[in-house]
């Protein structure tokens, strides 16, 4: 019998100078900056309900990152939900729910992780998402002009 992880969930959000319907876009988009799938050494990417995407990611150590999983909710321009499994959910299958909300001529974007095992490397995901939401809301901030 397997032993009972204990989990927690993580919330975070960040304006984005665009519309919904580009934000949405635009995270489903493999080349856009601040996406999981731009850092894929190797990428399979179908963003349909039942869809499934794998991306491989290798560290500067050499160490390969396999994450995979499969979208659940595909809804735009509101909604993107997929499970995500990596080395550092602990083969807990997690779920992301991404929502886009018009918030005047911006974006609120919401980024939900649900059921990370409560550890170091769970809880690394704070910041990794954190990172790369940033990365996303630059890179409009850079396009607008």
């Amino acid at each position: 019998m397997r032993p009972e992880i204990k989990t927690f969930d993580l919330e975070l959000t960040r304006t984005i100078p665009t519309s919904p319907l580009e934000a949405f876009q635009g995270w489903l988009d493999p080349q856009c900056p601040g996406t999981p799938w731009i850092m894929a050494e190797k990428l399979i990417l179908e963003p349909k309900v039942d869809g499934l995407y794998y991306w491989l990611f290798i560290n500067e150590a050499g160490e390969h990152k396999p994450h995979y999983g499969r979208f659940t909710v595909i809804d735009s321009p509101a909604t993107i939900q997929y499970t995500w499994m990596s080395l550092h959910t602990r083969g807990l299958e997690s779920l992301v729910t991404v929502t886009f909300q018009k918030q005047g001529e911006e974006t609120l974007m919401t980024l939900r992780h649900e059921n990370l095992p409560d550890d170091e490397p769970g809880r690394g995901h704070e910041k990794g998402w954190g990172h790369l939401m940033n990365q996303f809301a630059d890179h409009f901030s850079s396009n607008r002009g």
